[in-house]
């Protein structure tokens, strides 16, 4: 008889029926109603939600956790983010930032992340950040999925340097190149930075992932250049967009042009919720814009939407845990997907649609044969999970459990009628 390292009974899957699972090494060795068979070792997780891993589609490592540093951003505009951003910059050091980026990834690894893409802003000369978060992704390698992405944060044609300084970040190792067309000079400056992300993409065989039209401008249209470069060149579902939220200020009539032709590219779009309906639509009085982009009409387009955190405490945004159950909490209520299947999509968004953002292809997912990376939580479904933002209990990476959670008790201690 076949002897498991650990077997997960009792367990419900995303499609609510019970299953057990069992572990032998780094892998997923079988999923069935019921597994009778010898293991090393055995959790009885009764009714509890067996999960693939949450997947952190957008963050920024290397600014988490400096709220209020040199000062707070007090129009919580994005523009003064980035001028803090400016300033605190110059005093980063390789230690400062893997301290704080390995804090941070801890704590999302207790909430149940496995899977996290972050953005390094290589328009500083230094590339501090870059190299300190490279190094922490062959640092956390054992239990966690880091990929890099070589962003110029100040833009591409801004400074003199700053063309070098991306490609010579890519030649370092990043995983992906980004890019931020609507901080560009001009709009000539914007659609030269896209077509040049696409060729480093091409030269140097990195994804792509460009911070895209996040401004209230509804004359900011570069997702349509992204959309276009990425039909042209057949990178297709290599190429994401995040962000777009102008996307919800366009009028309809470009708008469902630009839906006609977004699923034709294959490409992937990023929301994040927490922070867009934050900075966004701060120029407005009433009505006040959400802020996010049109993740409901996405998804109906069969476009693959995920979820992303972009700030935990920096100068974008003062608050945030890392949890991702959070986030998609704030996409069923920003973005009105209130039925028990837009509920059900927000869950996809931080898990499986993640996953294919982040281009992870078949090392993800609850499959017999795929790495054995998953979550338990104190939930019985996907809406449970959402609705309570219900403890992990259980991180499994790798075959083996990594963190293991109490869920809070609740003692009444006076009798009430």
């Amino acid at each position: 008889m076949v002897m498991y390292d650990l077997i997960i009974k009792g367990g419900y899957g995303l499609d609510g029926d019970r299953q057990d699972l069992a572990i032998s090494g780094d892998r997923i060795a079988k999923i069935s109603p019921e597994i009778n068979a010898p293991a090393t070792r055995e959790l009885f997780v009764s009714g509890k939600l067996v999960s693939p891993p949450f997947v952190e589609s957008h963050i920024h490592l290397d600014s988490v956790l400096t709220a209020g540093e040199p000062r707070w951003n007090s129009s919580g505009t994005l523009f003064e983010g980035i001028a803090i951003w400016g300033e605190r910059k110059q005093t980063l050091t390789y230690e400062d930032v893997q301290e704080r980026a390995l804090k941070a990834l801890r704590n999302q690894a207790e909430q149940g992340v496995l899977y996290v893409r972050t953005h390094a802003d290589a328009s500083e000369k230094t590339l501090t950040a870059l190299k300190a978060l490279l190094d922490l992704r062959d640092r956390v390698r054992d239990w966690m999925t880091l990929q890099v992405v070589a962003f110029p944060q100040d833009g591409i044609y801004s400074h003199p340097e700053n063309q070098k300084l991306l490609e010579t970040a890519l030649q370092l190792g990043a995983d992906v190149v980004g890019g931020i067309p609507h901080y560009e000079f001009t709009r000539e400056d914007g659609v030269q930075s896209v077509c040049h992300i696409f060729e480093l993409a091409q030269q140097y065989n990195k994804l792509i992932d460009i911070h895209c039209d996040e401004i209230d401008d509804d004359q900011s249209r570069f997702l349509e250049v992204v959309a276009a470069c990425a039909l042209r060149s057949g990178l297709m579902s290599r190429v994401t967009a995040s962000h777009t939220t102008a996307f919800g200020s366009y009028n309809n009539a470009y708008a469902f042009k630009l839906m006609g032709l977004l699923p034709r590219t294959g490409i992937n779009i990023i929301a994040n919720p927490l922070i867009n309906i934050t900075l966004q639509g701060r120029t407005d009085t009433y009505p006040k814009r959400r802020g996010i982009t049109r993740v409901k009409e996405l998804w109906q387009n069969g476009i693959n939407v995920s979820l992303g955190h972009d700030c935990i405490q920096d100068p974008w945004y003062s608050l945030g845990t890392g949890n991702m159950l959070e986030v998609a909490h704030m996409a069923v209520h920003g973005c009105q997907m209130t039925g028990m299947t837009e509920i059900a999509a927000c869950y996809e968004m931080i898990t499986s649609g993640g996953a294919r953002t982040l281009n992870l292809n078949n090392d993800y997912g609850l499959e017999a044969g795929k790495p054995a990376n998953l979550i338990i939580l104190d939930a019985n479904s996907p809406y449970e999970a959402i609705r309570r933002r219900a403890t992990v209990e259980y991180v499994i990476s790798r075959g083996k459990v990594l963190v293991q959670t109490t869920p809070p008790q609740v003692e009444w201690l006076n009798s009430q009628g």
